[in-house]
């Protein structure tokens, strides 16, 4: 054997006992292999679940390390494993021409015989544990096989799938679906055409609705729309604008206070020149009334007002405030249809609060489901007006429709 190989040829083997180990090392090294390190691992989950161990050996045919004992002292006064540390903790050590040693059966079983008692120790909490774990499992087993069976007839399952698909919450859609098995008969329970039919009457009743913005000729109608940022407000305004201008034919004439933001008040501005419209633009309560009297003449006067967070309560006040001053005979929230269960009810609550009485829903055709707006239309005050759909004016826009909506939540077809 070369005396000079490279220190780096170290090589590890396990085996089930020190005697394979040894056997794999004299295999691959050679007899004149000197063992570096013992120690015994557990090894793979097997072995882990009955607390079997396995022994590692480190070993190199490049290293040679001098004996802590003479050649002719006892194997079985050797240290715990062959050619590791002492238990002072020093470096291995065996002759340089000594061999690795022929199985011994009076001397290796003494070098893992503390090892052995450990195990021993080890292996009896380990397979307490191991009992307690197959416990746990025989349990969940028990379980899963439990909630495996059919809790309801498959074409109510159809359905709860179809509502969670359509982002209704797992909560909800049990809700919907146990209020439907309660009401049917076991004939009904297997049409499923009819249980669609009746889910989108159950929903259609949680949604309310009122009428369009009605404009009388000669009668002048201020309605404010208001909201958070970026919901789509000056959009709405200008594709109500357009339709009751151009459509209607009626007289329309546009208020922005949303001096706030330079661009929405030249966005509404753009579209008041395309549509042909007076525009003002009102900073105070002062300016607020002038506004007014120089737009007493129309039918319709829309006003734009700046996006508030319905955490600030300072903004929130100014706003109610500029609303009273605007006497408007409606106040439509707009919220839209992208944004989260728990900010729809949030900011639809807020908004009750300085005078909104409707509701606009926005960007309905950006949201990859509608059932986020299912608890909101069920436990919000604020009756449905208006849909929106997309950018397009002066299309894009209808009146709120509740079995439209329904059908849409329940992922059944698309709004416009």
């Amino acid at each position: 054997m070369n005396e000079d190989r490279p220190m780096t040829d170290i090589r590890t083997y396990r085996a089930g006992s020190l005697q394979e180990a040894l056997a794999l090392v004299r295999r691959d090294l050679g007899p004149t292999a000197a063992v570096l390190h013992t120690r015994e691992v557990r090894g793979g989950l097997l072995r882990w679940l009955t607390g079997r161990r396995d022994v590692e050996i480190v070993a190199s045919s490049g290293i040679r390390v001098p004996s802590r004992w003479s050649g002719s002292a006892s194997p079985t006064r050797a240290p715990h494993s062959t050619g590791t540390a002492d238990r002072q903790g020093t470096a291995p050590t065996r002759n340089r021409g000594e061999t690795l040693p022929r199985a011994a059966p009076s001397a290796e079983p003494a070098r893992v015989r503390e090892p052995e008692r450990e195990a021993v120790r080890d292996g009896g909490d380990l397979r307490r544990q191991v009992d307690q774990l197959r416990t746990l499992v025989d349990s969940l087993c028990r379980q899963s096989s439990r909630s495996s069976q059919p809790d309801m007839p498959e074409t109510l399952f159809r359905l709860f799938t179809d509502l969670l698909d359509a982002d209704v919450s797992e909560e909800l859609a049990r809700e919907l679906v146990e209020r439907m098995r309660s009401g049917a008969s076991p004939d009904d329970l297997r049409d499923g055409l009819l249980l669609k039919a009746r889910l989108t009457r159950m929903v259609e009743e949680e949604i309310g609705t009122r009428e369009p913005i009605l404009v009388t000729p000669g009668r002048r109608r201020v309605v404010a729309l208001v909201g958070p940022t970026g919901v789509g407000k000056t959009t709405t305004i200008a594709k109500l604008a357009a339709n009751f201008h151009l459509r209607e034919h009626r007289r329309v004439g546009l208020i922005t206070v949303d001096t706030y933001r330079i661009a929405a008040v030249e966005q509404l501005r753009t579209y008041a020149e395309i549509i042909d419209l007076p525009m003002e633009v009102v900073a105070t309560p002062r300016e607020m009334r002038i506004a007014l009297d120089r737009l007493a003449d129309l039918d319709l006067v829309l006003m734009d007002t700046a996006g508030r967070s319905p955490r600030d309560d300072v903004k929130i006040q100014e706003l109610k405030s500029m609303l009273a001053e605007s006497r408007a005979d409606e106040v439509h929230l707009v919220l839209s249809a992208v944004s989260s269960v728990s900010s729809l009810k949030t900011t639809a609550g807020k908004f009750v609060e300085v005078g909104a009485n409707a509701l606009v829903l926005t960007k309905l055709d950006e949201a990859a489901g509608l059932g986020n707006l299912l608890p909101l239309l069920r436990t919000c005050r604020l009756p449905l007006s208006y849909l929106t759909h997309g950018q397009n004016v002066p299309d894009d826009i209808q009146g709120a429709d509740r079995r439209a909506l329904a059908r849409a939540v329940l992922g059944m077809e698309a709004i416009g």
